[in-house]
């Protein structure tokens, strides 16, 4: 579909949704538990529905009501399961350790560019410890099982990768991750070992290395999940206040406001090697601030769900503003208004809401193909930007 942005101002106050990144983590934990567990947050997206989908599939047993899921844990995992990952890299990396570790036979579908998105070195990791690993088209089979519980991985690729083979360690009876490399996103795995706490799980970290105890997880019985972060900073760089944000959390991106506040103030250089979600919104931001804005440290947003760099520079320009790539970023020069125009969403929810958050300072309407992307992440996004004072009106595409 065609979303058709009427310029204009977004005003108001809105509740942050639930933390994806956080339900995630939440969700495999209870899945895997001695008892069942209340999660405090609804289902916010596609991603988070591929997790339960999958989880349920597993034999996992998971109700959604009145904005919580109840999570009644697998008693005997289902043999030979189809497991339908969607487009969701987090359900797929987290789940492939797991399960390895549970040693059943299954099978992954992928959709979308999420067929085409890197696994190692975590494939090779999970076949050297003793995982049958095949991958044909848009499925990866899944036999064999994990020999070892010591496994060792590069931490300047993705911390999902880490993170799955974290939540897989309880299901081994207990082990340790080393990491081999500098560690990126680090607020990420630090949410994984927070998840993996809170359901009673014994976690040392020394240096290089990360150890979890023996011993299966406790439900916690209730369980809150943060507001998201990521997905707040779309409405705090249109300056719309957010609810429900923890300003000491673990998450990475709760620095938006930080960098927003340097955006504003001309000429900022952000490193985004902590915050790669972060970088369309901002990007957008930045497209109406005095002088030029450089974002570096964020190579690997080639590897998202579009090659973020080149469609958040493409967005950019096809609405008027002065963007170019870098080797491991991009530049965003500032202008009082931007020009509108059509842009495609690359079916990619980040950016498809930048591009929304954009049009807010265009002289012209903003057309957004695909711009049912948003649900990846964000379900209610456009029906919250209607609330906050959002002109939207739709379109089939031809």
């Amino acid at each position: 579909m065609i979303a058709v942005v009427t310029p204009g101002p977004l005003r108001g106050t809105i509740p942050a949704i639930a933390s994806k990144s956080a339900a995630h983590r939440l969700l495999i934990c209870a899945a895997f538990s001695d008892a069942p567990t209340v999660l405090q947050c609804g289902v916010a997206g596609q991603d988070m529905a591929a997790t339960v989908r999958c989880l349920r599939a597993l034999g996992a047993k998971i109700e959604e009501t009145n904005g919580t899921l109840a999570v009644s844990p697998i008693e005997k995992p289902s043999s030979g399961a189809l497991l339908d990952a969607g487009e969701s890299g987090s359900t797929l990396r987290f789940l492939l350790p797991v399960v390895c570790a549970l040693g059943v036979p299954a099978r992954f579908r992928l959709h979308g560019r999420l067929a085409q998105r890197p696994l190692e070195p975590l494939w090779s990791e999970l076949t050297r410890r003793g995982a049958v690993l095949e991958k044909e088209d848009n499925e990866i089979r899944v036999s064999g099982a994990l020999r070892e519980n010591r496994f060792a991985l590069a931490a300047n690729v993705s911390s999902q990768f880490l993170s799955g083979i974290l939540l897989a360690l309880p299901l081994l009876g207990g082990g340790e991750l080393t990491l081999t490399t500098e560690l990126q996103s680090a607020g990420y795995l630090d949410m994984t070992v927070d998840a993996l706490t809170r359901f009673g799980a014994e976690i040392v970290r020394e240096d290089s290395v990360i150890r979890v105890t023996p011993g299966r997880l406790h439900s916690p019985g209730v369980c809150p999940v943060e507001g998201d972060w990521s997905n707040a900073a779309f409405w705090l760089c249109a300056g719309v206040a957010v609810t429900g944000l923890d300003p000491d959390s673990r998450q990475s991106d709760r620095v938006a406001p930080v960098c927003i506040g340097a955006i504003r103030a001309g000429n900022a250089v952000i490193d985004c090697g902590n915050i790669p979600d972060l970088v369309p919104p901002l990007a957008a931001l930045a497209a109406t601030c005095p002088g030029t804005t450089r974002f570096g440290n964020a190579a690997r947003l080639r590897l998202k769900e579009s090659d973020r760099i080149a469609a958040t520079v493409q967005m950019l320009t096809d609405l008027g503003a002065k963007a170019g790539a870098t080797p491991d970023g991009l530049w965003v020069e500032g202008t009082e208004r931007l020009r509108g125009g059509t842009v495609d969403g690359a079916n990619d929810h980040r950016i498809v809401m930048a591009a929304a958050v954009a049009a807010a300072h265009c002289e012209n309407p903003v057309r957004i193909r695909g711009a049912e992307a948003a649900e990846k992440s964000y379900a209610a996004f456009w029906a919250d930007f209607a609330r906050l004072g959002g002109r939207v009106r739709w379109e089939a595409e031809l």
